[in-house]
């Protein structure tokens, strides 16, 4: 199978992961989106599992912001994208998170696509705090990536929830994220 092919097999099974969720696909409903056969999908990927793990592997769910300068700001930066609905990755990671609760595959997609980046994340704005002269302790920083975590998981199911604006960030930032990382307020930036 040739790596175009591939490529667009596993884009077909995004939009339809993205559009109508875990339960829609089918290697019937791939190969005749992607005027394929259905053999060379099951000589790639033996299971639609193995399929979705590999299409969510291409998809980057979580963005390192650039440095600003203040933990504050970083962190703004890395929620950022959730002032807008969920993009077509992001979707159809969604799709996947009820099923992976029963299904290796499933899980391990997520986990490479959202849980070990999210962690790296988190701990290079940690790292980025250190070189700004201020180290957080280590059980905070793996409790922020932890309540990041659970505040991922809550997007991804909360489908009829509203993405947040610049200023619920900011408040989700202020009041929940930076408490973690330090038990003494940090003043807001002048």
């Amino acid at each position: 199978m040739s790596a175009e092919l591939s490529d667009q097999l596993l884009s077909v099974a995004v939009d339809i992961l993205a559009d109508e969720g875990w339960g829609r696909l089918n290697s019937d409903r791939i190969a005749a989106r992607a005027k394929a056969g259905k053999a060379g999908i099951y000589r790639r990927w033996p299971t639609m599992a193995a399929l979705a793990r590999h299409a969510l592997a291409r998809s980057t769910l979580v963005q390192l912001p650039a440095d600003s300068g203040s933990l504050r700001t970083d962190l703004a930066g890395l929620l950022e994208p959730w002032t807008r609905p969920l993009g077509r990755a992001e979707r159809a990671a969604a799709s996947l998170v009820s099923a992976a609760r029963h299904d290796e595959q499933l899980r391990a997609g997520l986990e490479e696509a959202l849980v070990r980046p999210l962690a790296a994340v988190v701990r290079e704005i940690a790292a980025r705090e250190t070189r700004r002269g201020r180290e957080l302790a280590p059980d905070r920083v793996s409790l922020l990536g932890s309540v990041l975590e659970a505040l991922w998981w809550q997007r991804y199911t909360a489908f009829e929830q509203a993405p947040l604006d610049a200023d619920g960030v900011r408040q989700l930032v202020a009041d929940v994220l930076l408490p973690i990382t330090d038990p003494e307020p940090v003043p807001d930036p002048v």
